[in-house]
């Protein structure tokens, strides 16, 4: 920015493609004498019996014949450039991944896709990218036209006309079936959104490799593990599901590996595997280790549901991409249990908690540096059940007990699942609740029992004299 007394006069673009930008104003400098000048006891320095020589040298910042020109005039003030927080997720995450991209010297990108709204904004984010790289070339930026060429092996350095031909390119999306498990509506919302963005479409089932994996426990140890609807234990349940996704995960970088060599990309290489697993997901722990969330970077690692949400929403309108509304209402699942008449897994049951209410967790334990208690005490106001009705007001409404419950419920799984925290991909840093445990949110790993903590009693002590009075008021 250029800043003259205060008022903006000229700023620089906050994303871009660019390695030097330039920004330039037309500066009245005696404004800022006078500025100066304003705060000086006018009385006191003329009446000084102090005096200093002014020496004068021929040099100036401006020819004097510039004075005489009247068609100049200073830089009028403007109004600072704000981006929102969708289009600051689709610009820097944009920006970022075409760095890392040509800096890394890979073929491309690739993002398993679930068709759920977290794998969803990771592709969004790619094809934000590809949307940045056709402007720039359309502003003839010589860089990023060379490093196109170099990427777009298929076409032989034929420059892409639209984002969708650029996605195409660099970038392979790949949907990770069963049969039991995944739904039609999963299955159909991924390839929908790799054809609206272009991007090259892997559909297959890992059935086979799941009951290759499974077998091996069958014959080496005389044991079938069963899901728990089929009337297996928690244990069993655990076992099936991380199977699932650890070969989703396996299966993700062998294709990734061999993807261009397949598709007959001159000099083969290899393709970039996007993480997707979001803020809350990682602090509450809702994630298997080593699965899909461990890939070589992570987009939205620093971004929670509620960011994401906005962010698929203002995509559907200002990318063109109608198809994305179908993620926004589609109610969150990991598809790692069989499908019945009477049974469809849920993220939000699984975890004892809503996604906005995580959300809420996540940033008063990073913004606010609220532990269990200070939470709670916090809370119990917050999501007050008695509380009057506030227009605007969507905060949930619980009992004190409930409040309580949940509290504890998200400090003991955060404590538990803290190892998994250790090996979380890099993510890109675009928030200031990020809990990217490497570089950002340094934290220990190893927690004591939060059951039998002090901050623990002091909430049952609190939740006690609440109870208490909410009684002698009839509640």
């Amino acid at each position: 920015m250029i800043i003259v007394n205060g008022d903006i006069v000229a700023q620089g673009s906050q994303f871009g493609l660019k390695d030097v930008e330039v920004v330039t104003a037309t500066v009245d400098l005696e404004e800022v004498r006078s500025y100066r000048a304003a705060i000086s006891r006018g009385l006191q320095a003329a009446t000084s019996d102090a005096r200093y020589q002014r020496i004068q040298t021929p040099f100036e910042l401006a020819p004097e014949d510039d004075d005489a020109d009247i068609e100049k005039r200073p830089t009028l003030p403007m109004q600072p450039r704000m981006h929102p927080v969708e289009e600051e997720i689709a610009l820097s995450g944009g920006c970022y991944l075409w760095d890392y991209l040509r800096r890394s010297g890979t073929a491309g990108y690739l993002v398993p896709l679930s068709g759920g709204i977290d794998s969803c904004a990771t592709a969004v984010i790619v094809y934000s990218m590809c949307r940045i790289v056709m402007d720039a070339i359309e502003e003839e930026n010589q860089q990023v036209i060379e490093d196109v060429k170099r990427l777009c092996q298929y076409s032989q350095g034929v420059l892409p006309k639209t984002p969708q031909e650029l996605c195409n390119q660099i970038f392979t999306t790949i949907y990770m079936g069963m049969k039991k498990q995944s739904s039609r509506d999963t299955r159909q919302r991924a390839k929908d959104l790799a054809e609206a963005i272009g991007s090259h479409h892997v559909n297959l089932d890992i059935d086979e490799v799941y009951e290759a994996q499974k077998k091996l426990v069958v014959n080496t140890l005389n044991f079938e593990p069963r899901f728990e609807v089929e009337g297996g234990s928690n244990q069993e349940n655990l076992t099936l599901q991380c199977l699932q996704a650890r070969i989703r995960m396996v299966t993700a970088y062998e294709f990734g590996q061999i993807l261009p060599t397949a598709r007959g990309r001159p000099g083969g290489g290899s393709l970039l595997v996007l993480g997707s697993a979001n803020v809350g997901e990682s602090l509450r722990g809702y994630l298997t280790k080593y699965d899909c969330s461990s890939a070589d970077i992570n987009p939205i690692g620093s971004i929670d549901k509620a960011d994401l949400k906005r962010f698929i929403a203002w995509a559907e309108k200002e990318f063109d991409l109608p198809c994305l509304h179908e993620f926004l209402t589609a109610v969150p699942t990991a598809e790692l249990e069989p499908i019945t008449e009477n049974y469809v897994q849920s993220d939000e049951a699984d975890m004892g908690m809503t996604y906005e209410e995580l959300t809420t967790f996540g940033r008063l334990r990073k913004l606010n540096k609220l532990g269990p208690f200070a939470m709670f005490q916090r809370l119990v106001h917050d999501w007050s059940i008695d509380r009057k009705h506030v227009e605007g007001d969507t905060a949930p409404h619980y009992t004190p007990a409930q409040v309580a419950e949940k509290v504890k419920r998200f400090f003991h799984f955060y404590a538990i699942n803290r190892h998994k925290m250790t090996t979380l991909t890099p993510a890109l840093h675009c928030n200031d609740y990020s809990p990217d445990d490497n570089r950002f949110d340094l934290r220990p790993f190893l927690y004591p029992n939060f059951w039998k903590s002090w901050s623990f009693k002091r909430i049952d002590m609190e939740l006690k004299k609440i109870e208490k009075k909410r009684a002698s008021k009839g509640k």
